[in-house]
């Protein structure tokens, strides 16, 4: 019985891990896409805030929320 409620908790908790890991990835493509990317200064500026928000959120946490503010600054950059 403890057996088959570790195995579920760790299969519970797998999926949250694996989307937690995802935000560095897209940090890092975000990052990328920045040196080469031809924006108006004012969304550059909102691609920054976007990212860093991002990383914030990642950092407290909110994986859900740090998706989302990556997947819109990676929207802006047109990755």
């Amino acid at each position: 019985m403890l057996r088959s409620i570790s195995l579920a908790l760790l299969l519970a908790s797998a999926p949250a891990s694996a989307f937690a890991n995802s935000c560095p990835t897209q940090m890092a493509a975000i990052d990328a896409a920045l040196s080469t990317a031809s924006l108006s200064e004012a969304d550059m500026t909102k691609v920054k805030e976007l990212r860093k928000q991002g990383e914030d959120l990642h950092n407290s946490g909110d994986h859900a929320g740090s998706e989302a503010a990556l997947g819109e600054a990676k929207k802006m950059l047109g990755i």
